[in-house]
């Protein structure tokens, strides 16, 4: 079985990273760094079904259906994974816990397999490590500790 796992260390308190990672406005602020993904029905609570909706590509239809699994603000999102053509289900796990003077960040989508399993996690890898790299610290650089943007952020043309 194939897996992604990713971790990074912010300069931001744990609450501006949940905020940042759980806020459907926010979301596709840093996704954008990847395909550019805005989830429909979002909410965190366990049970709630919702899909992430990006650009379609030669092959997929752009859409990923979801369904919230475990909840622990602002610790813990897990939710389901699956493309919305069909195939495996997936699952993601954001992890956050406090770290030296920041807040350490967990990412890992786990329960790829076979050998499609391998070239779908290869993919998404490269896809999340850039968007957790650069769109993710580009988010939370413009939210206040609130987790709300700046008024002269340069994100909010992007809302």
């Amino acid at each position: 079985m194939s897996a992604i796992h990713i971790v990074h260390d912010y300069p931001h308190s744990a609450t501006k990273v949940w905020r940042a990672v759980t806020d459907p406005a926010l979301i596709p602020l840093w996704t954008a760094t990847g395909a550019g993904a805005r989830p429909e029905g979002f909410a965190t609570t366990v049970g709630t079904e919702f899909q992430f909706i990006a650009k379609p590509k030669p092959g997929w239809s752009g859409i990923v259906d979801c369904v919230v699994l475990e909840v622990d603000e602002p610790r813990l999102l897990r939710y389901s994974w699956t493309d919305h053509g069909g195939g495996d289900t997936t699952e993601v796990a954001y992890r956050i816990e406090p770290h030296a003077a920041g807040t350490r960040f967990t990412y890992d989508h786990t329960g790829f397999t076979g050998t499609g399993g391998f070239f779908m996690a290869q993919i998404l890898g490269h896809v999340r490590r850039k968007m957790l790299r650069v769109g993710l610290p580009a988010v939370l650089n413009d939210l206040d500790e609130a987790g709300r943007l700046h008024p002269d952020s340069s994100l909010k043309h992007k809302l």
